[in-house]
């Protein structure tokens, strides 16, 4: 982009990003956060210009941006659609699906090279809080939840997760930024909740996992509670049946 155009995308989690990477990673950005307003008219050519590429890398982002439902194509370029609070939820309603999914998959598996996967991340949580980095901070939250994702080793909740994953990196992106901005002794809470869930799958104590849970969505406690119901009585289905 041009000199005075300020980046919102990190730009060290792009280091062997292609151009169309680049460019689809700071769009969905200044969309979410509401630098591109609702509504407004992108075009291929001013994209191209701005981000000093050809035509070819826009037109790979906004097909990728598309699909993700937060532009509508049109001739030449696109309408903005942005995110509602709906979609918003709706992420946020997969994401504990899959989490507790997750979790009652865990409890049947051997989680020691995870636990120390785990806390090798956390430590880097904790130095990112020291030197006030909140960018380093968001990465390594996504990366911790992430490695507790792909230890169940299930090819189609991790598509769901790779699927998700691009919005919901900006959304926590965006959240910790504020964060660290205007409530810096929060973090505190959230490496103490990481910690809960470190030894929530450690001990592989359900009461543990759901309470993690809680904390970290507790702006949507109820439907924790609900899809943990749910998942446990998947789990049981399935011991039965294997009983």
């Amino acid at each position: 982009m041009t000199e005075s155009t300020e980046l919102l995308y990190p730009a060290k989690w792009l280091l062997k990003a292609s151009a169309g990477d680049r460019v689809t990673c700071e769009l969905r950005m200044q969309i979410i956060s509401g630098k591109i307003e609702s509504g407004a008219i992108i075009s291929e050519n001013k994209l191209a210009s701005d981000f000093a590429v050809s035509r070819s890398p826009v037109r790979e982002a906004l097909k990728i941006l598309a699909s993700e439902n937060i532009i509508r194509p049109e001739r030449m370029g696109a309408v903005v659609i942005g995110l509602t609070d709906k979609k918003i939820e709706e992420i946020y309603d997969v994401r504990i699906l899959i989490e507790t999914f997750v979790y009652e998959r865990l409890v049947r598996i051997n989680v020691n090279e995870l636990i120390k996967e785990l806390s090798k991340i956390l430590e880097m949580m904790r130095i990112s809080i020291k030197y006030q980095d909140a960018d380093e901070f968001s990465y390594q939250d996504l990366i911790f939840h992430e490695t507790i994702i792909r230890a169940i080793d299930h090819s189609y909740i991790l598509m769901i997760w790779n699927n998700l994953k691009p919005v919901m990196e900006s959304l926590i992106l965006l959240s910790m930024r504020k964060r660290f901005k205007e409530n810096y002794d929060d973090f505190t809470r959230i490496v103490n909740n990481h910690e809960l869930y470190i030894e929530a799958i450690k001990t592989k104590d359900r009461t543990l996992m759901i309470k993690a849970l809680h904390q970290n969505f507790d702006d949507v406690q109820g439907k924790v509670e609900d899809m943990w119901k749910s998942q446990q009585m998947l789990s049981k289905g399935v011991e039965q049946e294997n009983d």
